[in-house]
């Protein structure tokens, strides 16, 4: 780590031509303390990619970012623009140090906090919603396929059981593919309960509501198609848990709507190109213009003055990203980075365990000892039977085959239960013939 410190050092000259030819562009952020302990800071310039300044403070206030930032300015090269986060003591730091740089405000954390009593009373009805569905269908839900009482899929000295020898599986009764398309429908409601939420976009209440609305039209068509009690039962709690959440719905639906169009409005993508005084005209006159839809409930009216006032808080920023080529609208690069950062340190120190996902889907596995080198690997599966292998691989896929319709995508949802409906009008057809 030295040694690359001591390399990027030796990038002067490319600094300085980049100044001189168009101007830094600086990005800079700090990641979050954990503990009380000094915040890590970093400094890029966008253009060269290289490390300005990189370390910790010990506050962060306006002194202590001064003296942070006060060192870049000392070189006297052009600076053109900064892009950062708005937080509190930055802002006044950095038109202290860069008095003639365009200073820009991530659009990112602009619609983050333009959303935080949106997603507030998302995250609340979506726990409500969950904790009716629950009240509602409880029982039904939490039926699952089983080996033995409480036990799923296993593996290891004691596995699954399976036959000695791998045949063909004996076609399903119409009833046992009744059956299966019931248990799809109840792990996919149960996923459904599952799902977070992250604003200011990925709203998991309304993202709740919506699938599972879906599930309710797909139930309604299935019973159409040939009733079916359990089915039926489904369908019914369902829709009782829907329409009591309907109202919340409707009105996070359109403030969520807002959102996104003024996430549209600010994307230049497939758009012509125009200045930050026009970018900043079109999102004022959105703002006129859905001024009167607030007023139709208190909800609304909340969700519109957090917008209104948290434009004109961010409006010096957001738009210099339009006038300055080369300047990002947010402030993602640095915050990757700090990611990367910590899944690297993740993966090399094992300080956390697997994701909860992981754990789910691949942990019986996991828990299974590695082989310490590439050789003993090689030696320890060349002596694995083949017809054993195919029987752990098909215990792989079965436990697999729990998480098929966990999904959030509304087009990919929307093909699964489909086919589940085709599935079923399958097998009545034939029923019936």
């Amino acid at each position: 780590m030295p040694l690359l410190a001591c390399h990027e050092r030796q990038a002067w000259e490319r600094l300085r031509g980049i100044a001189v030819h168009s101007g830094l562009i600086l990005t800079l952020d700090g990641l979050a303390p954990e503990g009380g302990e000094p915040q890590l800071w970093v400094v890029r310039e966008r253009v060269s990619g290289l490390t300005l300044r990189s370390g910790w403070l010990a506050r962060q206030d306006e002194t202590t970012l001064i003296n942070f930032l006060q060192p870049i300015a000392d070189l006297n090269l052009p600076v053109t623009a900064i892009m950062s986060d708005k937080q509190r003591g930055l802002v006044p730091a950095v038109a202290v140090v860069f008095p003639q740089a365009k200073h820009a405000f991530c659009q990112v954390h602009y619609l983050d906090n333009a959303a935080e009593p949106v997603a507030d009373a998302d995250e609340a009805m979506k726990v409500a919603l969950r904790q009716e569905v629950r009240t509602q269908l409880g029982d039904l839900i939490r039926q699952e396929q089983v080996e033995s009482s409480g036990v799923l899929t296993v593996t290891g000295l004691l596995p699954l059981p399976q036959p000695e020898t791998i045949s063909p599986q004996p076609p399903q009764t119409p009833e046992q593919e009744c059956e299966t398309v019931r248990q799809d429908l109840r792990r996919r409601i149960r996923y459904l309960l599952t799902l977070k939420g992250r604003p200011p976009f990925r709203l998991a209440g309304i993202q709740m509501f919506e699938r599972l609305r879906e599930v309710q039209d797909c139930l309604e068509h299935l019973i159409a198609r040939h009733p079916d009690p359990l089915l039926t039962q489904l369908q019914q709690g369902l829709q009782n848990a829907l329409q009591t959440y309907q109202p919340d719905y409707a009105i996070l639906r359109q403030a969520g709507d807002w959102l996104e169009d003024i996430s549209a409005l600010l994307n230049p993508q497939d758009k012509a190109v125009r200045s930050g005084n026009q970018v900043k005209q079109a999102l004022l006159d959105y703002l006129d213009k859905i001024q009167p839809e607030s007023q139709a409930a208190p909800n609304l009216k909340r969700f519109f003055h957090t917008i209104q006032k948290t434009t004109r808080s961010y409006a010096p920023g957001i738009f210099h990203c339009y006038d300055v080529p080369g300047l990002p609208r947010t402030n993602h690069d640095r915050e990757s980075e700090f990611r990367d950062l910590n899944r690297r340190l993740l993966r090399t120190t094992g300080q956390k365990g697997l994701t909860k996902r992981i754990l789910q889907r691949e942990g019986a596995w996991e828990l299974i000892p590695r082989p310490a080198s590439l050789e003993q690997t090689i030696k320890a599966f060349s002596q694995v039977e083949p017809e054993e292998f195919q029987k752990e691989r098909q215990r792989v896929r079965i436990h697999r085959n729990r998480f098929r319709l966990h999904t959030r995508s509304a087009k990919q949802s929307q093909v699964q239960l489909h086919r589940l409906e085709q599935r079923w009008a399958d097998i009545h057809s034939v029923d019936s013939s």
